[in-house]
């Protein structure tokens, strides 16, 4: 089912629970940046996954969560469809949520990903990667407070994660402390700037600048040093 003719393919894939009362029309309105794009990009794909194997877009009841495992084949313009998304499922949601978005070039397999991680230059230095790949986490919420939340979360997640290494849980509430108090502060100032970041940057490559309104590197969503898996959820 894949179109070759395609230089990218996206996935996208998370939960988003919906305010109660929700109707089909609000969640196909939501949805329609998404449904437009691959009649755009890939007519013959319709509204579902590129991959059979994957559930798509579905609606649960009566949790009313909007889950996603869906892919398209497009461009580097499904950045601006994914602005129109965002905003989509602002108004439908009922709390703050998570999207992870993964960009993979087909044009540049996974052999030919170690074969660039492998070579080095005659100074010595490795050669510049050509890929294409790009991952990043969407944020999701009705309210800006709800949306900082998330991220708030997230970000505490990444850290402790990371520290667990070396340290016990509790040894590790006075960071969290340090977190929180940091996160208030940028809290007021976006705030009174009413410029909120959309979404958090992972260590994959860029697809040629970093889009959006912020970026916010949460190191663990970054994959392990090399392309992210593929469907890998």
């Amino acid at each position: 089912m894949q179109d070759h003719n395609q230089p990218l393919e996206m996935h996208i894939h998370g939960d988003v629970p919906c305010r109660p009362g929700i109707t089909t029309t609000e969640i196909e309105s939501a949805l329609a940046p998404l449904i437009a794009y691959t009649k755009r990009h890939y007519a013959a794909q319709g509204g579902s996954s590129l991959y059979d194997e994957e559930p798509g877009i579905q609606f649960t009841e009566p949790d009313h969560v909007l889950h996603f495992c869906w892919s398209v084949a497009g461009d580097v313009d499904f950045r601006e469809t994914l602005d129109e998304l965002v905003m989509g499922l602002n108004d439908i949601s009922r709390e703050g949520a998570t999207l992870e978005v993964s960009f993979y070039d087909l044009e540049f397999d996974d052999e030919d990903f170690d074969d660039h991680a492998s070579n080095e230059s005659a100074e010595g230095e490795e050669e510049e990667d050509d890929s294409r790949d790009d991952f990043f986490v969407l944020f999701i919420g009705p309210t800006p407070a709800a949306i900082m939340q998330v991220q708030r979360d997230l970000l505490v997640r990444d850290v402790t994660m990371l520290m667990e290494r070396h340290f016990e849980k509790e040894e590790m509430t006075p960071v969290v402390e340090v977190i929180d108090k940091m996160w208030e502060g940028r809290f007021k100032a976006l705030v009174s700037s009413l410029k909120f970041p959309s979404y958090a940057k992972g260590s994959a490559n860029n697809l040629g600048g970093n889009g959006g309104n912020g970026t916010h590197g949460f190191g663990a969503h970054g994959g392990n040093g090399g392309r992210k898996s593929r469907h890998s959820h």
